[in-house]
């Protein structure tokens, strides 16, 4: 059984910065890759990044240049770093995770993810 536990979500000014962070437990961390997605409300869910096991990551358009992806392995922990929020960013926030072994190519497809944390909300407002 695989556990995602996030944490770090909350309330940020437009503009200003925020980290999300996914700690995983009972699994060999370094073999997996992880992703952040999000919902705004009323929405579905939307790729955000991810990071493969060779720790580079991807990024959506609409995020590219204010959020950075990164991971700890030592720790378990992938990390959500965003700056320069603006309100499209308000929602809740997913990470999963899912094992790879080999050359990772990014797809940015949700559905491959096995393993869910429960999500972290982030709102924006001044």
């Amino acid at each position: 059984q695989v556990d995602l536990v996030q944490s770090g979500g909350g309330s940020v000014q437009p503009g200003g910065s925020l980290q999300l962070s996914c700690a995983a437990t009972h699994i060999t961390f370094s073999n997996y890759v992880v992703t952040w997605a999000h919902q705004s409300p009323g929405k579905g869910l939307e790729w955000v990044g991810e990071i493969d096991t060779s720790q580079v990551a991807y990024y959506s358009d609409s995020v590219k240049g204010r959020f950075t992806i990164s991971r700890d392995n030592a720790k378990s922990t992938v990390y959500l770093q965003m700056d320069n929020v603006n309100s499209a960013d308000e929602g809740m926030y997913y990470c999963a995770a899912k094992y790879y072994y080999g050359t990772f190519k990014s797809a940015g497809r949700l559905t491959e993810y096995d393993f869910w944390g429960q999500p972290t909300e982030v709102t924006v407002s001044t």
